[in-house]
């Protein structure tokens, strides 16, 4: 079972609609996990929605960012594509070709695809990593604080076919958006807390990544 947050009821997803701009580009985002859709749907001053539905894999490729043969930055890399960086400085830049050059993965070609969810707070993270002010290990660290767990993103027509609409969960702004900010609140100060002003002996940063042009494969990225 899958869910998907949002503003209204969708008993029928739209095949290519959506913002291209959102970390795995157009596609339906869903969760295995209710109450984050209940989160993700809600506003300040409004309710939302948990659309419930059955999805059938069989025959359906999924590109999964958590298998083994990919690192952290293959997803950072994803969201280079298709989020909006501020890469004004020469590090930024040049970390992003670099990224987007070296860690390259064919994730479009997929049916479905499984990963990170990049909310505001994650996304500052990942900003922070290729401006050198954090290392990997801090990286990989704070993608876990906030317990975000990951998106089920459909992106070909043949996955929305798959899709059977079972019904919906309504979610009341006044308890949802308060669990939604505080998650976001957390996550950020967990992150001041003990990761983003706490570097350790050996750490891995960019920098080191960019002048030894380490590849993929490199043990030290796993």
């Amino acid at each position: 079972m899958i869910y998907h947050g949002s503003d209204h009821i969708i008993e029928h997803p739209e095949f290519g609609y959506g913002k291209t701009y959102n970390d795995y580009g157009t596609g339906f985002y869903c969760t295995e996990n209710p109450n984050m859709a209940k989160e993700w749907g809600v506003g300040i001053d409004h309710n939302g929605y948990a659309n419930q539905y059955k999805i059938t894999c069989d025959g359906l490729s999924i590109f999964d960012l958590n298998a083994s043969k990919y690192t952290m930055l293959h997803w950072l890399t994803i969201l280079l594509e298709n989020r909006e960086f501020d890469t004004s400085t020469p590090l930024a830049a040049e970390s992003k070709e670099y990224l987007l050059t070296t860690f390259h993965t064919d994730y479009k070609a997929a049916d479905i695809i499984v990963g990170y969810r990049a909310d505001d707070s994650y996304f500052s993270f990942a900003s922070d990593f290729i401006n050198g002010a954090i290392s990997y290990r801090q990286l990989c660290n704070a993608m876990r604080l906030g317990k975000l767990g990951q998106q089920f993103v459909l992106k070909s027509e043949a996955a929305f076919n798959r899709l059977e609409f079972i019904g919906y969960e309504i979610a009341d702004a006044k308890e949802w958006y308060k669990k939604k900010a505080f998650r976001d609140q957390s996550a950020r100060r967990q992150y001041f807390d003990t990761e983003r002003n706490h570097r350790q002996r050996g750490d891995l940063y960019i920098t080191t990544i960019l002048d030894e042009e380490m590849k993929p494969d490199d043990p030290r990225l796993r």
